[in-house]
């Protein structure tokens, strides 16, 4: 085995009645553990080395906390400790290497990993993920097989309990596990478990956040950010307005979303943004729309597919009133976020 782990974590999960897990919560998730944690795993549990999920049982949790104090790691031996109590499986994920992963205990790790921001979006392996995950009805009782529910709802009400049902999904909102520090989120359902929410971001109750992508810094959030979609330090993604995500059909452009940047209320985009860009309100940009390139003096200099200035900084989008082209032309200002809005997170 490699000297160096990709990360560990040691979590409760829920299985549905065939024995699949519906998801696995990883209250502490570590990136890169110290040698001397695997050499614990490896000591007292079954774990052999290699990507492994294993299910821990109170001996293996009693030698594993044993071990851990041993190695110097005091509050993951008490963890460790403290789960021989649970009455659902305790489990173990093991990732030596950031590869594809093989069930959903380890889309769960990486997800998690995400929403801890030790990982930022894109920089860890997910492809697959979707196969694996199971249709779930996310309960006041817990997750629930989609296919078990019109079973467990019966149950319930034959013991005068109502199973109330807030989303059926393969994501779970990310507040169930995670809620990172620093932030203020308005309707928690918005955010999927992998979403990345830097220190600093609010999101207003009709902002909305998919997984694996979402803010890099400071930002306020009343639009839409995409699956893969992330957005830098600074910039401002007014109401109702949409990135358009890496699972949209929109082509191999990578959208992101640069510093100090602005997109308007009810704008959107296709292709991605350097810094102190800004795009007006109502304009959504596909990567294929034809653009006007505008000198100083507003005349037009080339007439370019959006595609071609993807990526790129200090510019201005806008439509023409008269014409209803679209227009583009080096933006002289850039956005200021009112920090008194995001200081006290």
């Amino acid at each position: 085995m490699s000297d160096s782990t990709f990360a560990i974590g040691l979590g409760i999960g829920t299985k549905n009645s065939e024995g699949t897990w519906l998801e696995v919560f990883y209250p502490s998730p570590i990136v890169s553990p110290e040698k001397s944690i695997i050499d614990a795993v490896l000591e007292s549990t079954n774990y052999e080395g290699g990507n492994a999920t294993l299910v821990l049982d109170e001996s293996d949790l009693n030698r594993l906390h044993l071990a851990l104090l041993k190695a110097g790691h005091i509050e993951l031996g008490e963890r460790a400790s403290r789960l021989k109590a649970s009455s659902q499986p305790v489990v173990l994920c093991v990732l030596a290497s950031d590869e594809a992963p093989a069930n959903p205990a380890e889309v769960y790790l990486k997800l998690q990993l995400i929403s801890h921001r030790q990982v930022q979006p894109h920089q860890t392996k997910l492809d697959g993920m979707f196969g694996l995950l199971v249709n779930t009805a996310w309960t006041s009782e817990g997750p629930i097989d989609v296919r078990e529910l019109a079973d467990r709802q019966l149950d319930a009400r034959m013991a005068g309990r109502t199973i109330e049902v807030f989303s059926v999904d393969k994501f779970p909102k990310m507040t169930n596990f995670v809620v990172p520090t620093g932030v203020r989120i308005g309707d928690a359902a918005r955010i999927r478990l992998g979403a990345h929410l830097a220190e600093g971001t609010t999101v207003m109750h009709e902002g909305f956040v998919n997984f694996n992508a979402g803010t890099l810094g400071t930002s306020m959030v009343e639009g839409r950010i995409s699956a893969g979609v992330v957005v830098g330090n600074a910039s401002d993604l007014g109401g109702g307005c949409s990135t358009m995500g890496t699972l949209s059909g929109g082509g191999n452009i990578v959208i992101s979303v640069g510093e100090e940047c602005l997109i308007g209320a009810n704008a959107g985009i296709g292709i991605g943004l350097g810094d102190r860009c800004t795009v007006e309100s109502g304009l959504y940009i596909t990567a294929g729309a034809k653009v006007a390139v505008l000198d100083e003096n507003n005349d037009v200099v080339s007439v370019v597919k959006a595609r071609e200035l993807s990526g790129q900084s200090d510019l201005l989008f806008r439509r023409n009133s008269e014409t209803g082209a679209i227009e583009c032309k080096t933006n002289k200002t850039a956005i200021a976020l009112n920090e008194a809005l995001h200081a006290h997170n």
